[in-house]
């Protein structure tokens, strides 16, 4: 069973997020929150393994909710829900910690399939949604320079694991990695937990972002 809290300003968003998540026997809705401080405090009070988050909400808004819900070092991991429109805000998310994000006009089945790999650690973004926010993600990172790939933990990695790194800051799947390497979909998932691991990373998302950061990574021409 994953434990559930929505978190959305608008009543009727929270009643269908409820309706949808209680009519399936693997999720349970423990919560509701209509801003970001109430979600922070029932983070903190229910323990909920994902928090269903919106960004846009009055006072404190989802962005900051992420981070300190993240900050707190509890279990909780955030998806983040928005539009494709607001790049800017789902940057900011994925910064502040969100294990990743869904459209707000996802199918049913997809948004249940986001809750359930966040959950168990995985990161939630569509390879070809990811390829077209890098797009926009690569004007808010710095242009790559030496001195940013002497960052410390590049030097902890293997010289297939900074390739693998440098594939996962491009949005491939483990399939395509697999396919670009010569390898087994279980290696690559191998060389990822330890590239995750080796660079501190929670999760993908967060592993591309780094890449981003360090000028390992540019958004794919092809």
């Amino acid at each position: 069973m994953t434990t559930v809290l929505v978190v959305d300003d608008q009543p009727l968003q929270r009643y269908g997020f409820r309706i949808l998540l209680d009519s399936v026997a693997e999720t349970e809705v423990v919560g509701e929150a209509a801003h970001g401080a109430e979600a922070v405090r029932k983070a903190a009070e229910l323990r909920p393994d994902v928090v269903l988050m919106d960004i846009r909400m009055p006072g404190m808004d989802g962005i900051e909710a992420t981070r300190r819900i993240v900050a707190a070092g509890e279990r909780s991991r955030v998806l983040v829900l928005t539009t494709f429109d607001l790049d800017e805000y789902v940057h900011a998310a994925l910064r502040a910690g969100a294990s990743g994000f869904l459209l707000k006009d996802a199918r049913p089945e997809e948004l249940l399939a986001g809750i359930r790999a966040v959950s168990i650690g995985d990161a939630v973004i569509a390879p070809a949604l990811t390829r077209r926010l890098l797009d926009e993600f690569a004007q808010y990172v710095p242009a790559h320079r030496g001195d940013l790939a002497e960052d410390p933990r590049l030097s902890s990695l293997t010289d297939r694991e900074r390739e693998i790194l440098v594939a996962v800051g491009k949005g491939w799947t483990n399939g395509e990695i697999a396919g670009h390497f010569v390898l087994s979909e279980s290696t690559v998932k191998t060389h990822v937990g330890r590239v995750l691991a080796k660079i501190g990373a929670r999760d993908r998302i967060q592993a591309v972002i780094f890449a981003y950061d360090l000028g390992l990574a540019r958004p794919s021409t092809d």
